[in-house]
């Protein structure tokens, strides 16, 4: 990180020079730590340029120029969504910042990171990556400039763009540049992006707007596969277009190449319908094994997108999480705080993906739907070197998961279904046919890592797929006995079909079947335990009147929440593709697409919000005209089927609606539940 460390090292240069947005933590959970270890595995020199003052170019000649590239990233989130809530409101803070400052970084960090770059070191080779460039890397809706920006790749003017889990890709490409290659010849890397001038006369060309025609449609350019039924892919239903690519090398070595043309980005930006069949083709394309490649012209040039990484086998897994890391932040940082390293010091990643399909969540967009997995006992030495390492373990794991709590070792029964599949989610609008749900070998773990010595409680802190939890119930039985403390947070999101649907989420009959179990087990166990549900306000395809059934089953269950979650539009995803166009990308979309309802005015969000918080006073006003609005006066009134007061109390003073009881707690009758718009290391 500086020249004082180059020269004790006996550097005169760095191979590679790493710009990015979070603090240096050298923790398997920081991408930029991991990236680091793996290429000086491989024999680089690496420096790191951690959150530099991006007014000048001083901080980015610190390390002088590499031979090789700069890397640049946002850091383990979009800088946009770490420095704004979901009201478009400034933070005040930044957990991947010491002492938890929050004017560290830039807006769109990785676009100001390479123009300071270009600046200083205008020749030299710029790849950018991280879950920012990830999940902007085609022309994109941006919800804090309400417009649809062009892929990041021409705004910070890079070179190369590494999306998903790029381990393979970067180990490859900083080979092929050490042996002599000009970047502007590699082509061929999966999970890359650049731009070209044209494209070349070897490939097909398929229009993607021929895809969404009424009528039928010639299998060999059929990107879609029926996801309307419960049931995945099958030997019979998947068209000869869709065959496995049954290799890891190079992309030009494919015998019949195929690229799909979306809508330029010229298009979507005046078309939201565009937009959300761009987005309905892009994420169909997301299986590595039957993916093609995607081309999206922006004026004169064409940004090009290589299909997504091959999954690492465990033992490749296994490797990256046993590098060497520290497990500490940089000794430079002193003292100072960094929340978000505190967070996971003594937790333990078991697991890369997931195949739930969440549309509000970019997991699949950035490390797949395919789970990777690391080795049990990959996992037990991790946890023995924190044990034997950090001066400040107390025995306790904080968690084991990852993406998801309970994934592990789930997979599609059939490699040539799973390498066939097209469907968004394995677990919607069912639990496809083929998917394994066993979860006894992760009960198997869960064992081990609580009877290593010195360890006195493994707490499970990942979101819980109950729908999948309550499949094995020695599953359920393991985790409320032994690895629950005190609370479980768990997401149903919604109580309505509407917005479930949208979401791509179970009904909330499975919530009620893992809560039964729940509370069952912890019966058996002897122990006083809670859930604390969480639920998303302003979701598309969410009314008024279903935010009201929503907050009439929250009263009937006494459930009172401190804190809730407004839908934040991310990049990329599917639910703001709805936001964005009233289009559902669910579904084949054309113009004559039925529209969705969308909540984008701030006061319908603060009343879906409102209706959250039902039992706050300071929500009341709102919520009598609203109630009186849809023809529910019923619901005021002072009795215990009501949902709030007729009037309001005398003095602002905690007050709780008759019949309604907060959430189960030991401190006072209020449970405090995390706000999800907080960032998050996992989510």
């Amino acid at each position: 990180m500086s020249r004082a460390e180059m020269d004790a090292l006996g550097w005169d240069s760095c191979d590679i020079i790493i710009v990015t947005g979070d603090a240096y933590v050298d923790h398997p959970s920081f991408g930029m730590a991991v990236v680091g270890r793996l290429l000086e595995a491989q024999g680089f020199r690496v420096g790191i340029i951690a959150q530099p003052d991006w007014t000048s170019t001083e901080d980015f000649q610190a390390l002088g120029e590499p031979n090789l590239f700069f890397g640049v990233a946002a850091g383990n989130m979009d800088s946009m969504i770490n420095r704004y809530t979901a009201d478009r409101k400034r933070r005040n803070d930044d957990a991947y910042t010491p002492g938890n400052a929050g004017d560290k970084r830039p807006d769109r960090a990785v676009i100001v990171y390479s123009q300071r770059l270009r600046e200083a070191y205008g020749k030299v080779p710029l790849v950018i990556g991280s879950i920012e460039a990830s999940l902007r890397r085609i022309a994109h809706y941006d919800y804090w400039s309400d417009k649809v920006r062009r892929s990041i790749l021409l705004d910070s003017r890079a070179d190369l763009l590494l999306y998903g889990n790029a381990e393979r890709a970067i180990v490859e490409l900083a080979h092929r540049l050490a042996a002599g290659e000009n970047l502007h010849t590699i082509r061929d890397l999966r999970g890359t992006a650049f731009v070209r001038k044209r494209i070349p006369d070897n490939w097909r060309i398929i229009d993607s707007t021929s895809i969404d025609v009424v009528g039928p449609v010639a299998a060999p350019i059929d990107p879609y596969v029926d996801t309307s039924s419960a049931a995945c892919a099958t030997k019979d239903t998947v068209s000869e277009a869709a065959e496995p690519i049954t290799f890891i090398g190079h992309l030009q070595d494919r015998e019949a190449q195929a690229v799909i043309r979306i809508p330029s980005f010229e298009e979507v930006r005046n078309d939201p319908a565009l937009y959300a069949h761009a987005s309905r083709v892009l994420h169909k394309e997301t299986n590595p094994y039957n993916a093609r490649a995607l081309v999206q012209a922006h004026g004169d040039r064409e940004l090009w997108m290589n299909a997504p990484p091959i999954p690492l086998e465990t033992e490749e897994l296994d490797q990256v999480f046993e590098l060497p890391y520290t497990r500490l932040p940089h000794s430079s940082y002193g003292d100072a705080r960094i929340v978000a390293f505190e967070m996971i010091r003594h937790s333990v990643n078991i697991m890369r993906g997931c195949f739930g399909g969440c549309t509000f969540c970019s997991i699949t967009e950035h490390e797949g739907r395919i789970i990777q997995n690391r080795s049990e006992d990959s996992i037990i030495r991790e946890i023995e070197q924190i044990r034997d390492t950090s001066p400040a373990f107390t025995g306790v794991i904080s968690d084991l998961g990852g993406p998801t709590a309970n994934m592990w070792r789930l997979a599609c029964n059939s490699k040539e279904v799973e390498a066939k599949c097209r469907k968004l989610s394995c677990v919607f609008p069912g639990i496809c046919k083929n998917l394994n749900t066993d979860q006894t070998p992760l009960v198997s773990l869960y064992r081990r890592a609580r009877n290593v010595d010195g360890v006195k409680k493994v707490l499970i802190a990942s979101g819980l797929r109950y729908d999948l939890a309550v499949q094995t119930p020695e599953y359920v039985e393991e985790l409320v006995t032994h690895h629950v403390g005190g609370y479980l947070k768990i997401a149903p999101e919604h109580t309505e079909d509407g917005p479930l649907s949208k979401m791509m989420k179970p009904g909330i009959g499975s919530y009620e079947q893992f809560k039964s179990m729940f509370e069952k087990y912890s019966r058996a166990a002897g122990k006083k335990q809670f859930l604390i549900p969480y639920f998303i306000a302003a979701h598309p395809g969410t009314s008024d009147k279903d935010m009201m059934n929503l907050a009439v089953w929250l009263k009937s269950n006494k459930y009172r929440a401190d804190q809730v979650q407004t839908f934040y539009p991310s990049p990329m995803a599917t639910a703001t593709a709805m936001y964005h166009s009233g289009k559902n990308p669910l579904k084949r979309v054309t113009h004559k697409s039925d529209s969705m309802p969308t909540v984008k005015g701030m006061s319908q969000r603060k009343l879906h919000k409102a209706f959250l918080r039902y039992h706050d006073p300071d929500n009341w006003p709102m919520l009598r005209q609203a109630l009186k609005k849809m023809g529910r006066s019923d619901l005021i009134g002072n009795g215990s089927r009501h949902l709030i007061p007729s009037r309001q109390p005398a003095k602002k003073h905690p007050v709780v609606p008759p019949g309604s009881q907060p959430f189960a707690t030991q401190h006072n009758g209020v449970v405090s539940v995390p706000n999800r718009t907080k960032r998050s290391s996992r989510r």
